[in-house]
């Protein structure tokens, strides 16, 4: 009984340690994927990123946990100003997370970028970005967005590059200016995970956005341009 107690333990431990390197190369695997597929469209020069009639802005909080403003936010939004007055973009959508009336990040992006001199009639905020999924399903279904410049931190822009891609979005990443940041690594090593969930929700589980509703395409998106010539026509 004692040796077939300690065979059966040798055999678990075999094969958990198994186990674990495979889910330990899978996510190697995961992660060089994304980036291969997704690097050569990341540019890191502002004024060098590609036109684009959208860009979208991801949405993060504008407070640090330690209290100041979160450099993240700070980075996102200077990028998005400046892309508005180099003329990269001629639209920004705002996509971030309103799960509550006390936490709002679109509405904080807009009055930032809003302060920045950026007119209103060139922003759109969505209130569904719950996640970089949902923003990119939204961007398309309910945005009417066929091409756009994703605006985010370059850790993150490989991720969003790919799922796009994967909801055939043409797209290219205007990573924003980087600066030395505390805990960085920890966002960094939270992005890896991503990288390899996000595979997962792609291809696995199919994964659906939280939210849709129904189509509010932009004025410069091909929808958008249609009804806005209907309106004319009509006048």
């Amino acid at each position: 009984m004692r040796r077939w107690a300690i065979t059966l333990l040798r055999s678990s431990l075999i094969a958990l340690a198994g186990g674990s390197l495979l889910a330990f190369l899978l996510f190697l695997g995961a992660n060089a994927w994304m980036l291969g597929r997704t690097q050569a469209r990341i540019e890191h020069q502002l004024p060098l990123c590609a036109a684009a009639p959208v860009g979208i802005v991801f949405g993060t909080t504008h407070w640090a946990r330690g209290g100041g403003r979160n450099p993240h936010f700070e980075a996102r939004m200077s990028a998005a100003a400046r892309l508005v007055r180099l003329q990269r973009v001629e639209h920004l959508l705002l996509s971030g997370d309103n799960r509550t009336r006390f936490y709002n990040e679109p509405q904080a992006m807009w009055q930032d970028l809003n302060a920045r001199h950026v007119p209103s009639e060139v922003m759109t905020m969505d209130f569904a970005g719950f996640s970089t999924y949902d923003t990119l399903v939204r961007a398309r279904d309910v945005f009417g967005v066929e091409r756009a410049v994703l605006v985010t931190q370059a850790w993150h822009l490989p991720r969003a590059l790919f799922i796009a891609d994967a909801l055939g979005l043409e797209v290219q990443g205007c990573a924003t200016p980087a600066e030395p940041v505390a805990g960085l690594w920890r966002l960094q090593l939270r992005e890896w995970l991503a990288r390899a969930r996000t595979l997962g929700d792609l291809y696995v589980w199919g994964r659906e956005p939280y939210f849709l509703g129904p189509l509010e395409p932009l004025p410069v998106t091909p929808q958008g341009e249609e009804s806005t010539e209907g309106e004319g026509a009509a006048l």
